[in-house]
């Protein structure tokens, strides 16, 4: 069965679309699709309409890629997950870090470094951080910046090398959004919800038909809330995304699509570890301090100046042509910017006194003051892009091939402004947020620009009946420019050499360039009872820069233009069932990855080579689909035993384990439906973290796994109107959901928090 992306034929997630907005009458259920599944014989251009009825549940497996590969997901011989709307709706997760809970082990553990706090989806994956590999439609979206779902169709979840599908990537994964697009057909849905925390959300999804060949569709999004167990944090935003398609149902496709987000959030600076178990004393002369009681976990450290502004905008255009049954065309062309500008009050507990200046004591807590800095970002990032695919079916002989090739051109760039903050002294255990904070802009900032030419071919080879063959190469050619300006002086700022303190002056000033050539090798065994057996191997490569578009002077930095790309190889054997008429997915599968040229110190000289060595092996399982007709299920399980192989060790506890990583994870997603009831719920467990090493004391060296309970009930008032009831963290379980490395600072888990949303649609 040929793979082939294109919008002329239906496909199964669009049920998906028509759950999460509610859309009762008949949809055309594939023209939503960014795939298809050609048949072997027949021109796509012939093949019938599906209609899809309102009532009939969705279900949670997906089996429909993006062009990028040559086969679906029962037949592609890696490890990967889709979370499509049907899973989103039914846990109303409004943001990629709340959807990427879906994927066992994947998640926001890091907490940032030095007081710093990271911002957006901060995502790790398999022990490495891959915030620098998501994408939208295939497209690279830079930004420390959190994305909302309700333009999301499904999310793509692809874990191991991935640097023959996007070029330069995270050593451990890519992740994929797919955004919704206009479809033939006329519906209106939306939902409207609140909650504790004073949790607000609406949003809206209309399409229309305009003509036989032409629709438009527009999905809006407004959302003012609080976020659960935290004191004044508040995520405020909105968005609009219109689509607009011609051509629909004839050879030649064009898709317009535009999508603005706009937020303006108070962010969160995070909670002290005085108190946590495995706290002890920053400050070795006050040793009583380890005694300290903890801090309550909703305090808010920062002040009301504190902001996180945030402008998204991306065009893109889409322009599909078939030119058989077997062979699609396809160019997207896009333009992106993400402008943020962010203030944060944080802290740094590394002593304690009181407001006279005397050291705080245990029998004064009402006194204890903590020092606050002020973090900065003033940042934009661009990207103009134009892709081009060729996706065909073929044969030589008996054997079939199903081919993608493609042509990307790529420039990113990368501006900031130099911002420096101050605030007073806040009370640890009664903070106040009332005071002001002074910003300043330095004059200093930085650019950084990156052009990449790429091409690219795959190839799934079918031999009989039993045995598929997978395969794929890329080349990359790139060049990385980057120039900063400091203020000299201070802890960090070049030498002023002569000029008086303050004074702006040239800080890095280089430029790296180079040829990625990246590949990946599969071989797949069909056995008749719908068994299939696999093995890969990959390798993936990202350079000096790759994941930000910033170089460094610094020899302990791997963004240091001088040194090679990061090499991250992995080899990875497993089974794929389909069972319960198709509809289930059983997945295993044992992997490896080993990242190569990390920077190292040298304990005998101090100098820095790319002599490192990190690993992560594991295993992973996972269900998805549906058990009866009216049963679902989505869950996942898995061990990730990174360690450092060759270096120094990472973790504060002295151990070779890599920080931030949870060894074991599970999570699960499951709903009944009883003609109108549904009841569903998920189990989450996260293992422990280790912390990084460092200098610092204070910060526990690890934390405690935990689980977490979610529950969901929807029922069906009538046909056009639903009313949906969540809980999360049903036993309000306290944890730390992550740490930060040496700021003294952690992220508490939410507690119990309820929604309740009233979906609509006519």
């Amino acid at each position: 069965m040929a793979h082939i992306e294109s919008r002329k034929r239906p496909v199964a997630h669009s049920i998906g679309l028509a759950h999460s907005i509610g859309l009762g009458g008949t949809l055309m259920a594939g023209l939503l699709a960014p795939a298809v599944h050609a048949a072997d014989d027949a021109d796509v251009a012939e093949l019938s309409k599906v209609s899809v009825e309102a009532s009939q549940k969705p279900g949670y497996k997906a089996d429909s890629l993006s062009t990028k590969f040559t086969a679906p997901v029962k037949d592609t011989p890696q490890t990967m997950q889709i979370i499509g709307a049907g899973l989103l709706h039914d846990q109303q997760a409004a943001t990629l870090t709340d959807a990427l809970r879906n994927s066992p082990g994947v998640g926001t553990f890091y907490a940032g470094e030095n007081g710093n706090s990271t911002t957006g989806d901060a995502v790790r994956m398999r022990g490495f951080d891959s915030s620098g590999s998501i994408y939208v439609d295939g497209v690279r979206d830079m930004g420390s910046v959190s994305r909302d779902t309700f333009n999301t169709e499904q999310i793509e979840v692809v874990k191991g090398a991935a640097g023959s599908d996007y070029g330069r990537t995270s050593p451990s994964g890519s992740i994929n959004l797919m955004t919704k697009q206009a479809f033939l057909g006329s519906a209106l849905g939306g939902t409207v919800s609140v909650g504790t925390d004073e949790q607000k959300r609406a949003t809206l999804d209309a399409n229309q038909s305009m003509g036989d060949n032409s629709a438009a569709r527009l999905n809006l999004m407004v959302q003012k809330s609080g976020v659960a167990g935290r004191d004044e944090i508040e995520n405020k935003r909105w968005g609009i995304a219109p689509s607009v398609a011609f051509g629909l149902d004839t050879d030649t496709r064009v898709y317009l699509n535009y999508q603005h987000v706009q937020q303006r959030n108070i962010p969160d600076g995070h909670v002290p570890t005085v108190g946590l178990s495995g706290y002890s004393s920053p400050d070795e002369s006050v040793p009583e301090w380890d005694d300290a009681p903890k801090v309550d976990s909703e305090n808010f450290y920062g002040t009301h100046d504190d902001h996180d502004d945030v402008d998204m905008d991306m065009a893109t255009v889409i322009v599909e042509h078939n030119f058989s049954g077997e062979t699609l065309l396809r160019n997207v062309t896009r333009w992106g910017k993400t402008d943020q500008e962010y203030a944060l009050s944080a802290f740094m507990s590394r002593s304690f006194t009181t407001a006279s200046g005397d050291p705080a004591t245990l029998d004064n807590l009402d006194e204890w003051e903590i020092r606050r800095l002020v973090n900065t970002k003033d940042q934009t990032n661009t990207i103009v892009t134009n892709q081009t695919a060729l996706v065909t079916s073929l044969y030589t002989g008996d054997v079939k091939h199903t081919l993608s090739a493609g042509l990307e051109l790529t420039r990113e760039k990368l501006e900031t402004d130099g911002v420096t903050g101050a605030a007073d002294d806040v009370n640890l255990y009664n903070p106040d947020d009332s005071a002001d904070i002074t910003l300043t802009r330095t004059g200093a900032g930085s650019e950084g620009k990156t052009t990449t030419k790429a091409v690219y071919l795959f190839d799934t080879v079918e031999i009989g009946e039993s045995w598929l063959l997978s395969g794929g190469v890329r080349y990359d050619t790139y060049r990385t420019e980057f120039e900063s300006t400091a203020v000299c002086g201070g802890r960090r700022g070049p030498d002023c050499a002569g000029a008086p303190e303050g004074t702006v002056l040239p800080s890095v000033d280089a430029d790296t360039d180079g040829n990625l050539f990246s590949w990946k090798l599969g071989a797949m065994y069909r056995f008749s009872n719908g068994l299939n057996t696999y093995v890969n191997y990959a390798l993936a490569q990202q350079p000096p820069g790759g994941s930000n578009m910033q170089l460094s002077n610094s020899e302990r930095s791997a963004d240091n233009s001088d040194y090679d790309p990061q090499e991250s190889r992995t080899t990875e054997i497993g089974a794929k069932w389909t069972t319960a008429d198709d509809r289930l997915l059983l997945t295993a599968a044992v992997y490896r990855t080993k990242v190569s040229n990390e920077v190292e110190q040298d304990e005998s000289d101090g100098t820095y080579h790319q002599n490192g060595e990190k690993r992560v092996q594991g295993i992973e399982l996972s269900a998805v689909g549906a058990i009866t007709d009216n049963w679902d299920i989505s869950a996942g399980f898995t061990t990730m035993k990174a360690t450092v192989e060759e270096g120094s060790a990472d973790a504060q506890d002295g151990s070779d384990n890599l920080t931030y990583n949870p060894e074991k994870a599970f999570t699960s997603w499951t709903s009944y439906q009883f003609s109108a009831l549904t009841i569903g719920g998920g189990l989450r467990y996260v293992d422990g973290l280790k912390r990084g090493t460092d200098g610092s004391v204070g910060t526990p060296e690890e934390t405690a796994g935990y689980t977490v309970v979610d529950l969901m009930a929807g029922y069906d008032i009538s046909s056009d109107l639903g009313l949906q009831l969540n809980v999360y963290n049903l036993f309000d379980r306290e944890y730390i959901a992550s740490i930060n490395k040496s700021g003294y600072r952690y992220t508490p888990g939410a507690p119990r928090s309820a929604m309740l949303a009233l979906n609509w649609q006519f």
